[in-house]
């Protein structure tokens, strides 16, 4: 059975649209691409110095898993993760609930995996 031209590009555009979600926080937000991979920004940011892109979300979830129990922005430094997108990173892995973790303290900015 064969899809008429408009048929497939409905269909082209739901498969689309089902690889491609955006969830927002409360500082943070995230970008699931079609092309897999995974971004981090800053919630209502406007440019890409206030983003990171992971390969996927693997990739975010192993660099999650390799940080101490208890991580600031510095520890996110020996993974690359540099400048503001360090902050950004912490507070995002205690936002996202896919990641066991909460904030320990603002001020330094500090989180736990709990």
């Amino acid at each position: 059975m064969a899809l008429s031209r408009e048929d497939a590009a409905e269909l082209r555009d739901a498969v689309g649209d089902a690889l491609t979600r955006r969830e927002e926080f409360f500082r943070t937000a995230c970008e699931h691409r079609e092309d897999g991979t995974y971004v981090v920004e800053r919630r209502g940011a406007d440019s890409t110095g206030n983003s990171t892109v992971f390969d996927s979300f693997a990739e975010a979830r192993r660099l999650f898993d390799r940080l101490p129990p208890s991580f600031d922005a510095e520890a996110l430094s020996s993974a690359g993760v540099t400048g503001s997108r360090r902050h950004m990173l912490v507070r995002h892995f205690a936002e996202h609930p896919a990641f066991p973790c909460t904030l320990a303290s603002r001020n330094p900015l500090e989180a736990e995996k709990t």
